[in-house]
């Protein structure tokens, strides 16, 4: 009897994808943005990207839609399963909550949803 090959656990970017996906089949597509501060990067580019304001532990996506008195949420994606924040991810999630954001890690698209949900105020259609 063969054994059943299990699934291998999807990587941050993938789960990402799935959750902007899922958003652009609600009217949160238009609102729900990445900001493209990870991923390696040659020197050069590195730089020039430090210089427009590229920083480290910024989150990855934001909603930008107000919501139960918040101004917008954060969202840091992470694999379902060995996905760590770091020091700098965690400090810039402390200091969003400081100034009137909602900021939330989220393992796997499927608690994206669950987050985003929660901060809608329990439904999609409230909007």
């Amino acid at each position: 009897m063969r054994a059943l090959k299990t699934q291998p656990c999807p990587k941050e970017d993938v789960e990402q994808t799935c959750l902007v996906r899922w958003a652009s089949y609600h009217w949160l597509g238009e609102h729900l943005f990445a900001i493209p501060n990870g991923g390696l990067r040659n020197k050069r580019v590195a730089t020039l990207l430090k210089a427009q304001g590229v920083k480290p532990g910024v989150s990855d996506l934001m909603l930008a839609v107000p919501s139960q008195g918040k101004h917008g949420l954060f969202i840091e994606m992470k694999r379902r399963k060995g996905g760590k924040t770091t020091e700098q991810q965690r400090k810039f999630i402390e200091n969003r909550l400081h100034y009137g954001y909602e900021a939330k890690v989220a393992y796997g698209w499927h608690q994206a949803v669950e987050v985003i949900t929660e901060y809608l105020g329990g439904s999609l259609n409230a909007f």
